[in-house]
């Protein structure tokens, strides 16, 4: 969790420009970020704070993120939550093999 008294707090806009290039010489843009906050990425999610309007992280956020990300692929939830959508599938599914079972 971001503490906002000893960690170095940035918006996303401004963190988004600290990081390294990446292809074609491009930064990385401010939607990738709010997409690492809200989605998350291989099942990690980039730690924000709201400060008034403005969406912020912390450059020690990002490290733990990347950090996580840079683990090897078993210790990370590789595998999201299901939707409501997906479950409802799965149950008419299960429901229509238990019936054609004649269960």
């Amino acid at each position: 969790m971001i503490d906002l008294f000893i960690e170095n707090v940035l918006t996303l806009q401004d963190a988004a420009a600290t990081l390294p290039r990446r292809r074609r010489g491009a930064r990385p843009h401010v939607a990738t970020l709010f997409r690492w906050a809200s989605a998350g990425c291989r099942g990690v999610r980039l730690e924000t704070i709201q400060v008034g309007g403005t969406k912020c992280t912390s450059t020690e956020a990002l490290s733990r993120f990347f950090q996580a990300l840079s683990q090897p692929r078993e210790t990370i939830n590789e595998r999201p939550e299901r939707t409501t959508k997906c479950r409802e599938r799965d149950i008419a599914r299960a429901e229509a093999e238990c019936k054609a079972a004649g269960i």
